[in-house]
């Protein structure tokens, strides 16, 4: 008798994306990351939002899914425009 062998694999990440729009601040952007997001920090928070602006998008923040979908509802509720999660 074969006995079946049970292969862990490790939860999936979700990547959180803001993309660029016309309507947010770059402060308002930063203030909204580092108000959310465990352990940003300001200089990176600005980091990320040139990113934004520079290439369309960033991965601002990348986790467990449960987390993913928290952080991603307060950026969205905050005003910035989100991308859909992605699974990683």
């Amino acid at each position: 008798m074969q006995e079946r062998q049970r292969v862990r694999q490790p939860y999936p990440n979700y990547r959180v994306i803001v993309l660029d729009d016309n309507i947010n601040t770059f402060q308002h952007v930063v203030d909204c990351l580092v108000r959310h997001l465990p352990g940003m920090q300001p200089d990176r928070a600005w980091e990320l939002a040139h990113r934004i602006d520079g290439e369309g998008s960033a991965v601002v923040w990348r986790g467990p899914q449960e987390q993913a979908e928290l952080y991603h509802q307060l950026l969205g509720g905050e005003g910035l425009t989100m991308a859909p999660l992605e699974r990683d």
